[in-house]
């Protein structure tokens, strides 16, 4: 299946490489191919994951402290966000 970022989640991805590379840029890239790569398997399996927070999501865990969080539709697999465990997911609504 096709793989699609979401802006959200290229977004989370260049926070978190930002954030570890400030400490550690090899530990950073690490971290970046890790995600990609579980990114790449899930387009070839999209089950692996559990069921995720949001109806219609599921998740999958590159690390102990991240989940990917992605959506399948028909043609292709999204991934919606990349989210700290530390953080509420799904976030609050600002309504």
């Amino acid at each position: 299946m096709k793989l699609t970022w979401t802006s959200q989640a290229r977004d989370n991805l260049r926070e978190i490489v930002s954030y570890i590379g400030a400490d550690n840029p090899s530990a950073a890239r690490e971290m970046q191919a890790r995600i990609e790569k579980l990114a790449a398997y899930v387009a070839r399996q999209p089950f692996m994951g559990r069921p995720g927070a949001v109806l219609g999501t599921r998740e999958a865990i590159p690390h102990p402290s991240y989940h990917l969080v992605y959506q399948l539709g028909e043609e292709a697999i999204f991934i919606l966000a990349i989210v700290h465990t530390s953080r509420r997911w799904p976030p609050l609504s600002d309504d």
